[in-house]
């Protein structure tokens, strides 16, 4: 295969993959917006986890929050879970890596937060123990996963699963419903005031 067939080829996977997830998880990311708007507005935070690119995501996606995605307005709560390697380290080494995400869980977050389990399989064993975990708190469940769902799908109140069994492609639009989400929320609290000069 030729460098210029491997990319038409990818570009009319992604294309086609987008399209039928706009038909099939409109609706979801609507409902993953609206939840993420009340739960700022009454205080609560979202923490984002996953693994590989997911955990680069995770990262990404709770820096639009607390940063900005397009709108000036005060920082809103959020946080990865991927990122302090201390925390990581001694947890993997004391309990296990399935036990990363579900001690923050445990240490950091209570009801009227919202988790977000990224997971392109939906069965990351990390992921699900932090989402079984919230649940059994009672704290709000997303997960962002593959077609089927996978075991993520159990735990959440919202499961977002892109219509494909690639991984690239899944990515893609996870990425995409994360904006999205951001875009939501930012909408939200436009024009709020930061504590930051300049913004």
């Amino acid at each position: 295969m030729s460098a210029a067939d491997l990319i038409q080829e990818a570009f009319a996977e992604h294309s086609a993959t987008v399209a039928r997830f706009q038909d099939q998880c409109s609706g979801v990311i609507a409902a993953m917006g609206e939840q993420t708007v009340s739960c700022l507005r009454a205080g609560g935070k979202i923490c984002f986890f996953g693994n590989g690119g997911s955990a680069a995501d995770s990262q990404h996606l709770a820096a639009e929050f607390v940063v900005r995605f397009s709108r000036n307005r005060r920082g809103l709560p959020s946080m990865a879970f991927t990122t302090d390697t201390s925390i990581l380290t001694a947890c993997a080494n004391d309990f296990g890596f399935e036990a990363v995400f579900a001690r923050q869980v445990e240490a950091l977050c209570r009801p009227g937060d919202i988790v977000v389990g990224i997971s392109t399989s939906g069965n990351s064993g990390n992921v699900v123990a932090a989402l079984e975990l919230a649940r059994r708190e009672g704290i709000t469940t997303f997960a962002f996963t593959g077609e089927k769902g996978g075991a993520c799908a159990r735990w959440a109140d919202l499961v977002l699963a892109v219509p494909s069994p690639v991984t690239a492609r899944v990515q893609e639009c996870h990425l995409i419903a994360g904006h999205l989400i951001c875009d939501l929320a930012e909408l939200a609290f436009a024009g709020t005031k930061s504590l930051i000069s300049g913004s």
